[in-house]
């Protein structure tokens, strides 16, 4: 059961992260959908999208999926980070992150990320798994 809608999800990380990338297309139970508009700030030569926005997305991705679990908590941070990164992104489409909990624990939670270009939603561009250390309640 979700305990945070998009909406309540974004006026908090207005307040908290608002210098994070990407905009909430969706939550549900234990999962996350994100869309980023690719700018020239997101841009490696190719132009393709660069590893540490896709890196940056992914990572934003899960913890709104976590948010919109636990409730509004600016503590939960991550604790490990792993990405394969499976084929270049144009830098002409926008970019879609799924994420989705895989364990949601009183202290830990461990989530999964797949990330594609708007061109082509079948073959994602990314893999990307992590850990976030949950702060005791």
């Amino acid at each position: 059961m979700t305990i945070m809608t998009v909406e309540q999800i974004e006026h908090f990380l207005d307040e908290v992260f608002p210098q994070r990338m990407g905009r909430i297309e969706s939550v549900g139970e234990m999962c996350a959908t994100m869309r980023l508009t690719v700018g020239y700030e997101h841009l490696r030569p190719g132009p393709r999208v660069s590893g540490p926005t896709m890196m940056g997305f992914a990572d934003v991705a899960l913890y709104v999926a976590i948010l919109a679990q636990i409730g509004p908590e600016p503590m939960a941070v991550t604790s490990d980070f792993n990405c394969h990164f499976l084929r270049a992104a144009s830098g002409e489409h926008d970019i879609i992150a799924h994420a989705r909990l895989i364990k949601l624990g009183r202290r830990l939670a461990v989530g999964e990320v797949q990330i594609f270009s708007a061109a082509d939603e079948r073959r994602p561009v990314v893999h990307a798994t992590a850990s976030y250390a949950l702060p005791a309640t």
